[in-house]
């Protein structure tokens, strides 16, 4: 199946119906007959426009002008320097990125009807074996660390329950993709996917089509609960170079970029070889089964202020991770749980003012890898109060309060420094408005080639609260009745 043409009649019964047309701003997807269907790269391959997929990478590759939009660099340098990760808009921001970069594509290869595919790992978690050739003249071989994703992998996203689209809200469907299928994915491939130049590696632009595709999966028919296009959290502008910019309401909807993806399906189980591998694994791997890993055995810290707000509840110092999960139990003394029951009951709708902290996040101080380790294929869950006994992918949606690997220590320390914040208000207050104790576990995850030995230290983990709001991303426009994001 080749890229398509779609009549502008089909394209706004696609994807405009139930909404009354008068009441949609002006985009220049209407304006034009052309909506381009991104394909599987199994099917892509047998299409026309492989050859010209490979000439394009093959010109860019060989392009040693890091300042010409048609070499390789250019396109890394935009998202070493301005890429978005773990803050609002990263789903936004990649959809232009990867849109431009599409339209690049085009101009170099001269093939104007070239479109970016994408690789669906829930289907075949292997890296496709066009990417693993090293023949010299192969443009989409690079080194890595691992070409096997399942132990990526997560249906939590997916869940009926998660409904909610951004950060600050609870169960944000882009927090959970963010931390799984996205960033693991990164860690497990490792070399260049490890890191912020992770668009070094051709295969990132498939991942990175297929999370584009993942969203608006989700998403479909009604949009669920992201703000309607109209509203404020849409305003503004992602500027990716002199003269490439993308306005953030044109990336509510694909169709309004003039693309499509020839299957919308959301993921509901894992490959089946996959199935096997992860409950084999899991029985192989220190702390990847039913129970939490062990307490290790670390320095306490106590509670105190940090200034600017914040105050510490407690935490653990020197720790070092190496390939075996661990737990770091933080002590809540007396008076510093009630500042965290009162932190946590405005959370949960308690009256405004009937405390001084309003949120909760659990903070990574002075995180370093070792040389080795900065090759990726691992990462670790970090997760907030596991049960003794916890099934992953209920754990995955009820304790993950995010992921630490690589990927992620590379993006704090690009991003000035090696701290590292996960936001915890909504999280701890299902879980521990009473607590006592608040145990932060992270647990171990690796690909076929595993990482051996110490690989992360972090100078403190602790507990912290905030006078600031939890993160809210705005009051929204409601979507009307009849609206239909399909």
């Amino acid at each position: 199946m080749e890229s398509q043409n779609i009549s502008r009649r089909r394209f706004v019964k696609r994807a405009l119906s139930a909404i009354a047309v008068a009441a949609l701003p002006v985009r220049s997807a209407l304006a034009q007959s052309t909506i381009w269907t991104r394909l599987e790269w199994q099917q892509f391959r047998a299409s026309p426009q492989y050859a010209s997929f490979l000439d394009a990478i093959r010109l860019m590759r060989a392009n040693n002008n890091a300042a010409d939009p048609n070499s390789w660099r250019f396109w890394t340098n935009i998202h070493l320097n301005s890429g978005l990760h773990g803050v609002p808009y990263f789903l936004s921001w990649h959809r232009g990125y990867i849109h431009h970069f599409e339209q690049r594509l085009r101009t170099v290869s001269g093939n104007s009807q070239l479109t970016l595919p994408y690789w669906d790992y829930f289907k075949n978690p292997n890296v496709p074996a066009e990417f693993t050739d090293p023949s010299s003249n192969n443009p989409l071989y690079v080194s890595r660390v691992n070409t096997n994703v399942y132990d990526a992998l997560t249906l939590a996203p997916f869940e009926p329950s998660i409904v909610n689209f951004q950060r600050g809200t609870t169960n944000a469907f882009e927090v959970l993709l963010e931390w799984g299928p996205h960033n693991p994915v990164h860690n497990i491939i490792g070399g260049f996917m490890a890191g912020m130049d992770a668009s070094m590696d051709p295969i990132f632009w498939l991942h990175h089509a297929n999370i584009d595709r993942l969203w608006h999966a989700w998403a479909l028919p009604d949009g669920k609960n992201m703000p309607w296009y109209t509203d404020p959290y849409w305003s503004g502008s992602f500027t990716y170079a002199i003269g490439m910019t993308t306005q953030r309401d044109r990336t509510y909807h694909i169709n309004w970029m003039n693309y499509h993806y020839d299957n919308l399906t959301r993921p509901s189980t894992f490959p089946p070889r996959a199935e096997a591998a992860r409950m084999v694994r899991v029985q192989m791997q220190p702390g990847r089964g039913s129970r939490r890993p062990a307490a290790g055995n670390f320095a306490l810290a106590g509670p105190r202020d940090l200034g600017g707000g914040k105050r510490s509840l407690g935490g653990a110092r020197n720790i070092s991770l190496a390939d075996v999960s661990t737990t770091v139990q933080v002590p809540i003394e007396a008076a510093s749980r009630q500042q965290l029951q009162s932190a946590l009951g405005r959370s949960a709708g308690a009256a405004a003012g009937a405390a001084p902290y309003r949120s909760v996040q659990v903070a990574f101080d002075s995180v370093k890898m070792n040389g080795a380790a900065r090759n990726g294929g691992f990462y670790y869950n970090v997760y907030a109060n596991l049960p003794e006994d916890y099934d992953a992918e209920t754990a995955q949606r009820r304790n993950l309060l995010g992921v630490i690997g690589p990927f992620e220590i590379a993006a704090a320390e690009h991003h000035g420094g090696g701290n590292i914040s996960f936001p915890a208000t909504g999280l701890l207050a299902d879980l521990a408005p009473d607590a006592r104790d608040i145990s932060i576990s992270l647990v171990r995850v690796g690909g076929r080639a595993v990482q051996r030995g110490q690989s992360v230290s972090i100078g403190e983990i602790r507990v912290e609260l905030s006078t600031e709001e939890p993160n809210q991303d705005g009051k929204f426009i409601p979507k009307p009745a009849s609206a239909c994001y399909c």
